[in-house]
């Protein structure tokens, strides 16, 4: 009967985990063993209930049928401006130079007494109180000093999530937030036998490949060859006479 070509980093990890899962049936640990040969981490895509042999092939799937980010655009304005070129008075802070106009702001005095009352640059005090000390000007020579050219709105793509909707900056971003909130971990030795979600086509092709009797008792006929594992071989062979009895 042929063999498998087992390393001793594997024949460790197998150790272990037969050691911590000691009822562990022969092809329990057959998939153990397989996901750590093949490097395999099966993903739970929750959403569309769903399991991926690993997230990069979820990925890579999601992103092909364009069911993972899209590109937009969105128009960015800028704030509006204190001071404009109808503005006829204006009331500036002493401390910080925060300035309203009186055809940008709809109570500008009652903005300004409010600024100054809490600014920190403010250390002025009258009677224990923030002195509510500022600046009133109509000179027009003055009010020109604090006009700041405005900048024309500008166009940037980003990327909304096709799951949540969600905008993001970058796509690595979307798929950072999709990683973290969108996959659950689920061990090999679990698929096979679960009934809740879908398999992943050509991962459920893969596992029934690999699920091949004459694959399994190669994996049996190796480790029976390893000295550390005859213990878990007698109770494999033990559960197997025991099932031919119940089943005569």
């Amino acid at each position: 009967m042929a063999t498998l070509a087992i390393s001793e980093s594997l024949k460790d990890e197998l150790l272990k985990f037969l050691k911590k899962n000691r009822k562990s049936d022969i092809v329990t640990t057959y998939l153990f063993f397989l996901e750590k040969k093949f490097n395999i981490s099966p993903v739970l895509f929750i959403r569309d209930k769903m399991i991926f042999q690993s997230q990069e092939e979820l990925i890579k799937t999601l992103e092909s049928q364009g069911k993972l980010w899209r590109e937009t655009e969105i128009k960015i304005h800028y704030g509006q401006l204190s001071v404009n070129e109808q503005t006829k008075k204006i009331y500036i802070c002493p401390f910080t130079g925060k300035v309203f106009g009186d055809n940008t702001h709809p109570n500008p005095q009652d903005a300004i007494y409010d600024w100054v009352s809490k600014c920190p640059e403010n250390k002025e005090r009258v009677g224990g109180l923030k002195a509510k000390r500022f600046f009133v000007s109509e000179d027009i020579e003055v009010i020109r000093n604090y006009i700041i050219q405005r900048k024309e709105p500008i166009t940037k793509t980003v990327y909304s999530s096709a799951i949540t909707g969600k905008l993001y900056n970058s796509k690595q971003a979307v798929i950072e937030d999709f990683l973290k909130n969108q996959l659950k971990p689920i061990p090999l030795e679990e698929v096979p036998n679960q009934n809740r979600f879908q398999i992943e086509e050509h991962f459920l092709i893969f596992i029934q490949q690999q699920l091949d009797e004459s694959k399994i008792n190669a994996f049996a006929e190796t480790l029976s060859g390893i000295e550390e594992f005859a213990a878990f071989i007698d109770q494999w062979l033990e559960e197997e006479k025991d099932e031919v009895v119940d089943n005569e």
